[in-house]
């Protein structure tokens, strides 16, 4: 990663943190993005080049390096076991349990739900790469298969939050594994 990259990354970090932080002392209503820039120590103008909304910036200090730690625990699992099997495992540890203020957060901010929910997407370009190297795909065929396993991880993690239209947040009786299990199988065959 050359210095630019290092810089954004870090002012991106460092925004999420103070994001992240605000929240839990302030509440997420009462927190304004000026007054997340000028935590970060950048300006607001600055602070939208990297997020859309408070809610992003807020679960981006949650879910901060979770792609890249998915894509390790994706490489670090043995080369046999079959890929479903090491996907729903590397997700279920990134998933397994937020911070419980973290958590807290989540599920009592309707906005806040829906932008974590909506973050598994990042992670498709990782696992990209690891679907191409374990199945020795194209790139074109590894990026559909990484939107597949998103978009079942997506809605596995959403069930495990549980939000009903009444905006009630039900706490489910499984766990976020078994969530991604299940979502995570219907892929199976395409991941053999």
């Amino acid at each position: 990663m050359g210095l630019r990259e290092r810089k954004k990354a870090e002012t991106r970090a460092a925004l999420a943190a103070a994001a992240l932080r605000l929240a839990l002392e302030k509440g997420v209503e009462d927190v304004r993005v000026d007054e997340i820039a000028e935590a970060a120590n950048v300006s607001p103008r600055t602070y939208n080049n990297y997020f859309p909304s408070r809610e992003h910036a807020i679960v981006a200090g949650i879910t901060a390096s979770r792609a890249q730690r998915v894509a390790d625990e994706l490489r670090s699992r043995p080369p046999g076991e079959p890929l479903a099997d090491s996907i729903v495992a590397a997700f279920a540890e990134q998933y397994r349990e937020p911070p419980s203020e973290a958590l807290a957060l989540i599920t009592s901010t309707p906005a806040l739900r829906e932008v974590y929910v909506d973050s598994v997407t990042s992670m498709e370009p990782p696992i990209a790469e690891v679907i191409a190297d374990r199945l020795g795909v194209s790139e074109l065929g590894a990026s559909v298969l990484a939107a597949a396993v998103s978009a079942a991880a997506r809605i596995a993690v959403q069930r495990w939050v549980d939000v009903r239209p009444s905006g009630l947040v039900v706490v489910p009786a499984a766990s976020v594994e078994e969530h991604l299990r299940e979502a995570i199988g219907h892929l199976a065959p395409a991941l053999r």
